[in-house]
């Protein structure tokens, strides 16, 4: 272990020598302490209008209860349709890494950030709009198509099975009368 030896020219002027543990570099140390506590921010007008005109934006942001009693909530992405948009984005991941693409040159390319598009490919973008992915398909070389159908060509009523053959069965059979 070294030793620290501090030799001073003039022994009678310590006067400005400040000792840790002293009454003197205590106070010091408090007074540094409050100047750090006491800092508040200073807004300009911009600041202050831009921080009001956020707070009144989200002031009458409804709550789900709201959206489900007016009808706009449809409730939360149903697994199969989660299931599908999770296979579009695995095939469009393979056809960027087919093409050699970057994800920083997917970004460039489609105008999206690239923290987005990894949480994109990596599921943690749980329901991209369509928006996203038409950008991200033609980015990565490829065209989104969408199609529709019949509601009932599906064979299901509001996202529902109807009813099982055997009951239908059932029902329709000559004994059931």
């Amino acid at each position: 272990m070294e030793e620290l030896a501090i030799i001073w020219d003039d022994a009678d002027d310590l006067s400005s020598v400040c000792v840790p543990g002293t009454s003197e570099a205590s106070s010091k140390t408090e007074k540094a302490m409050k100047m750090k506590q006491n800092r508040t921010p200073k807004w300009t007008a911009a600041d202050r209008a831009r921080h009001k005109a956020i707070r009144e934006e989200f002031e009458n942001c409804p709550t789900q209860e709201d959206m489900e009693a007016s009808g706009q909530y449809e409730g939360p992405i149903k697994n199969g349709a989660y299931f599908n948009v999770r296979v579009l984005i695995h095939e469009l991941k393979q056809a960027r890494r087919t093409a050699r693409l970057t994800l920083a040159e997917v970004a460039r390319l489609s105008g999206m950030d690239q923290a987005s598009l990894s949480r994109l490919e990596n599921g943690h973008q749980p329901n991209p709009t369509v928006d996203t992915l038409w950008r991200y398909a033609r980015a990565v070389g490829r065209r989104l198509v969408l199609s529709h159908s019949e509601a009932g060509a599906s064979g299901k009523r509001n996202g529902k099975r109807p009813w099982s053959r055997r009951r239908q069965l059932a029902r329709n059979s000559p004994e059931a009368d």
